[in-house]
C-alpha cells in the first residue's frame, strides 16, 4: 500500500508553520534535522507530565514505569537494528558522541604507532575529528579513500588501501552533502577480510533504509535520533556485545558502576556500562516512539516514495541552466546539493528563505568533501517522506526567482 502522503504531513504539526514574512512553509532541511510526528511529541509530553522520574535507581512507581518505557525504547531500537541482545545497545547524545565514545575507549586504548584507522573522502567531520584525536594520542596513521567526480567512493581505491595495518575503518552509510548511498556491505566484508573492525556512521542512513547489522555483519554502528524523526539529544550507539564488553568505559558517574570504594569501582555491566549519570529519558521514550511511527508506516512504501522524490528532483535539477549538482551517484537518497553560476549559497538561501523554502547552504561539516569540488559551499535541498512533488516544483519557481535576480 503507497503512502498517503496527505495524512502523513497532518501528523507533523511543524510542516503547518509559517516561514519568513508569514509565506507558507516549505522545509528542505532534513539533513539537518527532521520534524517530529504528533506520536513522538505526545510521548515525551506524556512523560513530562505523567511519568517524571529518574530510572534504574527508585522503588517507586513513577521510577519503575519510567525506566520500563526507557528499556521498552532500548528493545525497539535492537529489534529496528536487529541486533542480538539488549546488551548492544548503548544510549548516547547522539551520533557525534557515539563516535567520541568509540575514539576514545575502542580506538585509543588499543591502537598503537603505524597502526591505520580508513576513512573516505565524503565523511562528516565528526567522523573525522575523533579519528584524528587518537591518531595525536597514539601515534596510528589515517588514510582517506578518495571519491570520483559523482560523490561515489573509488572501491578500487578503498580495496588498495586496505592492509593487515588497517585495524578500524570508519565510514559513512549516507552522505549528508552527496547523498551518496555507500554499498557499506561489500565495504564491510573487505574490511573483515584483512582483520579490521567495521564503524557505520548511519546519522542519514538511519532515516533513508532499514539497517540489519547481523546481515550486513557490521561491528559498530551509530545514529541519532532527531534524524529519525525523534528528539534531539538522544542517539545510539550499536557495538557486536564482545567488543563492548572490552572496552573500557567512556565516562565516570552515576549507573555505571556496581560498587564503589576510595580503592576500586567495579563497572556496571553492558550497556550500562557506557550510560553514565541520568540520561535523556524522555527523549529515549521518544526515539522509541519514532521507531513506532516509522515502522508503522511501512519502509517499503517509504523507500519507493523517496525514490520517486530523488527521480523527480533531479529532472528538475538538471533542467536549470547555470545549475551543478555535487553528488550524482547511481545509487542516492532525495538530497540535493547544487552551486549557481556567479551566485553564493548564502545568498541562495537567503532569497529562497523569503520565499518560506528552508535548505541548508555551507560546506555541511564535510569540508573535504568541498575541497574535491574546488568549491566553498553549496545550496542543500534535502527531502524526506513527508515532502511532495508539488513542493519540489514551488522550490523550482523560487530558484529562477532567485536566478532573475542575479542575472
Amino acid at each position: 500500500m503507497a503512502l498517503d502522503i496527505e495524512k502523513v504531513r497532518k501528523d507533523f504539526p511543524n510542516l503547518a508553520a509559517r516561514g519568513r514574512d508569514d509565506k507558507p512553509l516549505i522545509y528542505f532541511d532534513n539533513a539537518a534535522t527532521t520534524f517530529k510526528p504528533c506520536q513522538v511529541i505526545s510521548q515525551t509530553h506524556h512523560h513530562y507530565c505523567h511519568r517524571t522520574s529518574n530510572i534504574h535507581r527508585g522503588v517507586h512507581y513513577l521510577s519503575e514505569e519510567a525506566t520500563a518505557e526507557y528499556e521498552a525504547a532500548r528493545d525497539k531500537v535492537r529489534r529496528l537494528l536487529n541486533a542480538k541482545s539488549l546488551s548492544e545497545v548503548v544510549f548516547t547524545k547522539g551520533a557525534t558522541e557515539s563516535l567520541n565514545l568509540l575514539a576514545q575507549s575502542y580506538a585509543r586504548p588499543f591502537l598503537k604507532p603505524g597502526d591505520e584507522i580508513l576513512l573516505s573522502t565524503m565523511e562528516h567531520h565528526a567522523n573525522i575529528v575523533p579519528w584524528q584525536m587518537v591518531r595525536e594520542m597514539t601515534g596510528c596513521v589515517i588514510k582517506v579513500a578518495p571519491i570520483n567526480d559523482r560523490g561515489e567512493i573509488i572501491l578500487e581505491e578503498y580495496r588498495k588501501l586496505l592492509s593487515s595495518r588497517t585495524k578500524i575503518v570508519s565510514i559513512v552509510h549516507v552522505s549528508n552533502s552527496l547523498g551518496t548511498v555507500n554499498p557499506v556491505k561489500g565495504m564491510i566484508r573487505d574490511a573483515h577480510a584483512v582483520g579490521a573492525v567495521f564503524v557505520l556512521d548511519s546519522a542519514q542512513g538511519i532515516s533513508h533504509e532499514p539497517i540489519d547489522v547481523q546481515d550486513l555483519d557490521v561491528d559498530f554502528c551509530v545514529f541519532s535520533g532527531h534524524k529519525l524523526y525523534g528528539p534531539t539529544g538522544v542517539g545510539v550507539l550499536y557495538g557486536k556485545e564482545h567488543l563492548l564488553d572490552s572496552m573500557p568505559p567512556y565516562q565516570g558517574g552515576g549507573d555505571m558502576i556496581l560498587s564503589v570504594t576510595f580503592e576500586k569501582t567495579i563497572y556496571n555491566r553492558l550497556p550500562h556500562k557506557f550510560e553514565a549519570g541520568t540520561p535523556n529519558v524522555a527523549g529515549v521514550i521518544g526515539l522509541g516512539a519514532s521507531i513506532d511511527y516509522v515502522t508503522g508506516l511501512g519502509w517499503a512504501d517509504i523507500i519507493v516514495y523517496k525514490k520517486e522524490l530523488c527521480t523527480y528532483g533531479t529532472k528538475l535539477f538538471e533542467g536549470v541552466d547555470g545549475l551543478k549538482l555535487i553528488g550524482t551517484a547511481a545509487d542516492k537518497a532525495p538530497i540535493f546539493s547544487f552551486v549557481l553560476e556567479n551566485v553564493h549559497p548564502h545568498d541562495v538561501g537567503t532569497l529562497l528563505d523569503r520565499e518560506g523554502i528552508a535548505i541548508r547552504t555551507g560546506h555541511h561539516c564535510t569540508q573535504p568533501v568541498m575541497k574535491r569540488f574546488g568549491i566553498p559551499a553549496t545550496s542543500r535541498a534535502s527531502l524526506t517522506f513527508y515532502n511532495t512533488k508539488e513542493e519540489l516544483d514551488i522550490f523550482m519557481r523560487a530558484l529562477r526567482k532567485v536566478i532573475g535576480v542575479f542575472r
